[in-house]
């Protein structure tokens, strides 16, 4: 017989808040550095704002985006969609003129709710000026009627400025306390867990995303599978610095609130004020899971000084850093459990994580197995199954993959074919079936006719005593077709010249894999939470310049 705890309750993404305020209606629900929520107070804000965007004409199906960085309102706009039985489309807050354009009309918003200037550098109603430059003409608090974004009725402010063509947040608000929640209710009620959730548009490692439509089952269920996986329950403080644009913080949300828990965020990732969160909040599952988030935390003049002793496991990725990363942090936390996972947003976030349970070298070695209701195959290039230890293309099949890429049948066909997700990465398993990732097939440079890993190569140079991060390219070559080219970014305090990154490479791999080039970062091209490959390869050719 089936244990309760075996079982899982599928639930919407609304009614998942729904269960948690009614269990845990004054506990923590949300917390930022400067400001929380408990849970009622979350599901309050989330039922207003569902009702101001019922006001506004918003109906089950309609597309919303959310142009915000992580917050509590960003939160409450998740949710409030979700009731509404409407779809979210969360916006990078790095996004600019052409990809807010671009992903304003693909993605056939009828709202957006935004915010203006929130940090030196970062206002929204600036942006989207840029975008939609006969945005100004109109009137506030009215529809919209705009060439290049027809479907677009409103831009809603949720701050307390006002800018012609938006929508302030005054009358929004006035709008959705006039509407009777018994109509959220229903329309909450009639949301099935097939209906997509969130559109969601791929990071940006190549120049154009893609909008991957991730129903509420695939990203609760998901949830569900790792909160399980790592044995969280209602005490887990779960803490991630991903921004709430990114499927790393949509889905651990998620598993944060299928069993009661209390999640940690905040709006922007500073390792200082990230160390002195996690140690003020008792953090005890942590989600860095990027060699950028993970380094910036190690090399802070903080680390040393935090008690972080209250984090029992971490989703650290080891496998894919350097081994000295490893060593920091279970010398700073001797009883932590480091965790290796991989996923990505066609699989709406994690596929395989480590047990807890599994040896030290299993969990820093590697990327852990197969979530239980998925299934995850290698195979080569004609379909055929590979065997331990051969690598080839992973490929997934279950609840969590996405329904279809938003308005491409082509990349949809390409990318699911009889039921399984051809990912584009590179990986094989042991014969305990745990997970190796071996990079992306379009990170595969050929030299001369030769098949070079980047990953590989990567490795090699983040084992150098002065190296924080390195990520690899290719640039044409006349005589063989593609060489290397290393962007690294070296530790604090710590000085290298290319020639010696170089001459640390010969004899430990063979010579056509050796760089050609060594270019040296302090900032790196990002989209939420990962190095823009694209960008890099234009450095490489000259087409832009180095940070």
């Amino acid at each position: 017989m089936l244990e309760f705890q075996d079982l899982i309750a599928v639930t919407t993404v609304g009614d998942l808040l729904l269960h948690a305020a009614r269990k845990h209606p004054d506990k923590p629900a949300l917390v930022f550095p400067d400001q929380q929520r408990s849970f009622s107070e979350l599901q309050e804000g989330a039922m207003r704002m569902a009702s101001g965007l019922w006001a506004l004409g918003v109906r089950p199906g309609d597309h919303v985006g959310i142009l915000l960085p992580s917050s509590i309102e960003s939160a409450e706009a998740f949710f409030g969609v979700a009731l509404l039985g409407a779809v979210s489309v969360p916006i990078n807050a790095r996004f600019r003129t052409r990809e807010l354009t671009y992903l304003t009309e693909n993605a056939d918003l009828s709202v957006v709710i935004t915010s203006g200037e929130i940090a030196e550098g970062v206002d929204f109603v600036a942006r989207l000026n840029e975008s939609f430059p006969t945005l100004a003409e109109h009137a506030e608090d009215a529809d919209l009627t705009l060439d290049r974004a027809p479907t677009l009725r409103r831009l809603v402010l949720i701050n307390d400025e006002r800018a012609p063509g938006f929508t302030s947040r005054d009358p929004f608000f006035a709008l959705a306390d006039k509407v009777d929640r018994a109509d959220v209710s229903k329309l909450r009620a009639r949301v099935r867990v097939s209906e997509t959730a969130l559109l969601l548009y791929t990071s940006g490692t190549t120049s154009y995303p893609k909008g991957c439509m991730i129903s509420h089952e695939a990203l609760v269920r998901t949830g569900q599978a790792m909160a399980q996986r790592y044995a969280m329950t209602e005490d887990d403080r779960f803490w991630s610095p991903l921004p709430m644009y990114h499927i790393g913080a949509m889905f651990p949300l998620c598993a944060t609130y299928s069993v009661g828990g209390t999640y940690l965020s905040m709006q922007y990732f500073e390792a200082g004020i990230a160390l002195e969160q996690i140690e003020r909040e008792r953090a005890t599952v942590t989600y860095p899971s990027f060699g950028t988030f993970i380094a910036d935390m190690i090399y802070h003049p903080d680390f040393d000084k935090r008690d972080l002793g209250s984090v029992r496991i971490m989703n650290s990725n080891m496998a894919m850093q350097p081994a000295s990363f490893a060593n920091a942090i279970q010398e700073k936390i001797p009883n932590i459990i480091q965790v290796g996972t991989y996923g990505m947003t066609e699989t709406s976030g994690t596929v395989t994580t480590s047990l807890p349970g599994d040896s030290y070298e299993s969990r820093t070695r590697r990327l852990g197995k197969v979530f239980d209701g998925l299934e995850l195959e290698i195979r080569r290039p004609d379909g055929t199954v590979c065997e331990t230890g051969e690598i080839g293309e992973i490929c997934v099949r279950g609840f969590s993959i996405l329904t279809a890429y938003y308005k491409d049948e082509e990349k949809t066909a390409e990318a699911k074919k009889n039921g399984w997700l051809h990912t584009g990465d590179l990986g094989e398993l042991d014969a305990e079936g745990t997970l190796m990732f071996h990079g992306r097939l379009k990170d595969m440079l050929k030299v001369g006719g030769e098949n070079v890993a980047a990953l590989e190569i990567e490795a090699l140079i983040g084992t150098h005593d002065a190296v924080k991060l390195c990520q690899v390219v290719g640039r044409s070559d006349a005589r063989l077709q593609e060489v290397p080219v290393a962007f690294v970014e070296l530790k604090p305090g710590a000085t290298a010249t290319p020639g010696e990154i170089i001459d640390f490479c010969k004899g430990k791999i063979a010579s056509f894999k050796v760089p050609r080039d060594v270019r040296f970062l302090t900032e790196w091209p990002m989209s939420a939470s990962k190095i823009q490959k694209f960008k890099l390869r234009e450095m490489a050719e000259g087409s832009l310049q180095e940070g």
